[in-house]
């Protein structure tokens, strides 16, 4: 299913699929895709300015589950996108205290965070900026990060939000391709976090997305899959919006 172009319909109505879309990777998540002893869960992180484990949530490779345990339960170990970078060292980040989150059984820790883009999270100069400086703050916890972003670039993200949410790491410079301004981006966090982007534009198919968890290992995220799953409970109001019916011009018969 092509992607939709949510910019002609107003926020509250991507409201309503985002949390569509929430169910539908969380369910995905668990029906097979995370290995064992992994589970997703929504709405279980809290957001700027709320008490919440993660805000103190310190992870290691060495507390993660096991690289071969995850290796025999089909995680992946090489992320195919289009764009990959690794920052040269791990640097700290000044600190300033409705996703799926990932987390693993051995305490019920959050490994993975799974993030949709909303309007309202770049409404404004102070809302990116609180928003993009989170995810920087939970992949310094050493949190992995999906992140799907189905709105162009604007004023305050020229070129899209990555360039935002990585600079703290490796400030290299990005730019969207012109026919390409939608972004996808997985994020390894640990010693040396990595970026892996793989932009889209309305009308593409989106493609599988790794969603790491461990800095060396991933499961993919269908995310087709999943936002066919989502638009198929639309309403049927908005789907006529995003998808009109397509007029066929008759041709005048030849007399």
């Amino acid at each position: 299913m092509p992607v939709h172009d949510w910019t002609t319909v107003e926020a509250g109505v991507f409201h309503d699929f985002h949390h569509l879309w929430i169910t539908s990777v969380r369910r995905a998540l668990n029906a097979g895709i995370l290995p064992p002893g992994y589970y997703a869960m929504a709405d279980q992180v809290a957001g700027p300015g709320n008490p919440d484990v993660l805000a103190h949530q310190k992870q290691s490779p060495s507390v993660l589950a096991p690289h071969a345990a995850l290796k025999s339960t089909g995680a992946e170990v090489a992320a195919r996108v289009r764009f990959h970078d690794r920052a040269p060292a791990k640097r700290r980040v000044a600190r300033k205290p409705k996703r799926v989150a990932v987390r693993h059984k051995t305490n019920d820790r959050v490994v993975a965070l799974v993030e949709i883009v909303s309007p309202n999270n770049k409404s404004s100069r102070s809302a990116i900026r609180s928003f993009t400086e989170k995810l920087v703050l939970f992949i310094e916890d050493g949190i992995h990060i999906l992140v799907m972003d189905l709105f162009p670039p604007g004023t305050r993200d020229p070129q899209g939000v990555h360039p935002l949410i990585w600079a703290p790491f490796h400030d290299t410079p990005f730019s969207l391709p012109a026919d390409k301004p939608l972004t996808l981006a997985a994020y390894a966090a640990g010693p040396t976090p990595e970026a892996f982007i793989d932009p889209v534009a309305v009308g593409d198919t989106l493609p599988d997305m790794p969603l790491f968890l461990t800095p060396d290992e991933y499961v993919n995220v269908p995310l087709e899959a999943t936002y066919v799953s989502a638009w198929a409970e639309v309403p049927d109001r908005w789907r006529e919006v995003l998808e009109p019916p397509q007029v066929t011009l008759l041709r005048p018969c030849a007399k």
